[in-house]
């Protein structure tokens, strides 16, 4: 058996297979294209596979001193009218580089037509230096020549273009006694230069459109705020900004506005806004809360009353819808309105005419009604406590309202506001520290805006500090099992058909608690106690009692 043929002295090893290392070089590049646009990630990884599987080592780009400061459109025209202004060519510095330190990558820069870099950027032809010794030019700014290899080393610098006009170079360094032919490394450089210039012009567009969109965004929000800011509405969250939206695209409509959601949503705020936002912005805004009228009063505070309708009426009173005319009137808490009471309100949207208590002419009212409510007004309907045809007429225009939890980058502007108006009131200068405030943005606020207001309020008046911290913050929040419930459960309303009951059912002191937790009020302790008015009277008269005071 023949011995194996050994390698003679002095022949250099086979090169590996060129042509696959060439393709994998260029598929991982596209690879990272395709998974990012940033030239620093793309760049740097460039140049890190040319040394590893070409050999091209210590490889660098090069930009022009305005890349990156302005966008690459038109650059052609702008080169030209430098030109013609007689402007030297730019001045030029690494700006990404593999095998360099960051001490060598600073030493890179270069004036107009300075080396061999500045000849490749100011003349936009390539550069094939055989031996970096035997050329002057080479300046060996970056790394000294000590430190590359003591064979022959070749420089190449290849043009990088945008559009025609030259932004920069690509260049590395080459062991000249390679077995591979230098024109395949100078045609491979080719093409990551034509990619460098694309990446570099897609990063220069998607930078001038996120600008001109950074500039838009900034001009809508100062437009949202100050369209908010014009109804005392504070914040920009998208939550607030629909509702704020359907709100002016129906402010000049004259139908009714259902305002719903959770209690302390502002909507009062609102309210003012439809008014505000309307033609009827400089006639009156008359607000109502219906749930703090007592219900023999209801009647004569909504439509007034003439002179002797009831004793003690020595002067007839224009009600609320009188004074509302040609304006706005707020009915807040619709949901607590009595029957008999919806009725009468119906009539007087549908007619848009109110007929004074104890008086026998009709008056004519153009008002637009705004109503506001934290029930579920549909479920009410079903239980018998709201006229369905009342409620159709009113859930016109339904508009809801965003919980604090909603519309939570809106806590940190609201804190402040808050914070603010307390400070002038009290004359106090209490801050909220930035741990203050994120633990404000981390609390559930069950009762919403009102609930935050409160709490800065009791902060500023209690706190000693000037400055609150995030910890001190914890001892002014509501306690946590209050914040678990974004609203207290509300007791089962009347069955819609309510059986007989007996004239004993009752006891006294049912009666009595049932009058207390109302205030005195018959019509809701009766419909608590799945009782009409009538029978409800009817009990306390039999026990010797007519109100709360004598049971």
């Amino acid at each position: 058996m023949p011995p194996p043929t050994s390698r003679p002295a002095g022949k250099p090893l086979p090169d590996p297979p060129w042509r696959a290392q060439e393709l994998l070089l260029m598929s991982e590049v596209m690879r990272l294209v395709g998974k990012s646009l940033a030239p620093e990630v793309v760049m740097r990884e460039m140049l890190h596979l040319m040394s590893e599987l070409l050999g091209l080592n210590r490889g660098r780009i090069v930009l022009a001193d305005f890349v990156g400061d302005i966008a690459l459109e038109g650059l052609a025209e702008r080169k030209s009218a430098d030109r013609q202004a007689g402007a030297a060519a730019p001045a030029s510095a690494i700006r990404y580089a593999y095998g360099l330190t960051r001490t060598e990558m600073a030493r890179g820069r270069y004036g107009p037509g300075e080396g061999i870099t500045g000849r490749v950027l100011a003349t936009a032809q390539p550069i094939i230096v055989q031996d970096i010794d035997a050329e002057p030019q080479f300046l060996a700014r970056s790394v000294a020549r000590a430190q590359l290899p003591q064979e022959v080393v070749a420089f190449i610098a290849l043009p990088i273009e945008v559009n025609r006009e030259v932004i920069g170079v690509l260049a590395c360094h080459r062991i000249r006694s390679r077995d591979r032919q230098l024109n395949d490394d100078v045609a491979v450089l080719r093409i990551l230069a034509t990619l460098a210039g694309q990446l570099l012009q897609l990063q220069a567009l998607v930078a001038e459109k996120t600008r001109a969109l950074q500039a838009r965004n900034q001009l809508l929000t100062r437009a949202l705020e100050t369209a908010a800011a014009r109804y005392g509405i504070i914040g920009t969250s998208p939550a607030l900004l629909q509702a704020l939206g359907e709100l002016e695209r129906v402010s000049e409509a004259t139908a009714s506005v259902l305002l719903l959601g959770e209690s302390g949503t502002g909507k009062e705020l609102f309210a003012r806004a439809v008014h505000l936002s309307s033609r009827r912005r400089d006639q009156p805004f008359i607000k109502v809360n219906c749930a703090a009228i007592p219900d023999t009063l209801f009647e004569s505070e909504l439509f007034g009353y003439e002179r002797g309708a009831f004793t003690g009426a020595q002067a007839a009173r224009a009600g609320w819808f009188e004074q509302a005319d040609k304006g706005t009137i707020f009915l807040d808490e619709i949901g607590e309105m009595p029957l008999a009471m919806q009725t009468k309100l119906l009539r007087a949207l549908q007619e848009g005419t109110i007929v004074r208590l104890g008086g026998k002419r009709e008056v004519k009212v153009a008002v637009r009604v705004v109503a506001a409510t934290n029930r579920d007004l549909a479920q009410d309907v079903q239980r018998g406590s709201f006229r369905r045809d009342l409620f159709y007429r009113l859930n016109v225009i339904p508009i809801r309202l965003p919980s604090l939890r909603e519309r939570a980058q809106d806590i940190r502007a609201l804190a402040l506001h808050f914070l603010s108006r307390t400070n002038q009131a009290n004359q106090r200068n209490v801050n909220l520290s930035p741990a203050a405030l994120e633990r404000l943005e981390q609390h559930p606020w069950p009762g919403n805006i009102r609930e935050l207001g409160n709490t800065i309020e009791r902060l500023v008046l209690l706190t000693d500090s000037a400055m609150v911290s995030g910890r001190e913050m914890e001892r002014f929040l509501p306690g946590e099992a209050a914040a678990a419930e974004a609203a207290p459960p509300r007791q089962p309303g009347p069955p819609l058909v309510r059986d007989y009951q007996a004239a004993q059912s009752h006891p006294a002191e049912q009666l009595r608690q049932a009058l207390l937790a109302h205030g005195g009020n018959q019509s809701r302790a009766a419909q608590s106690l799945g009782l009409t008015v009538r029978q409800f009277s009817y009990r306390l008269k039999k026990i010797g009692a007519h109100n709360v005071d004598n049971l």
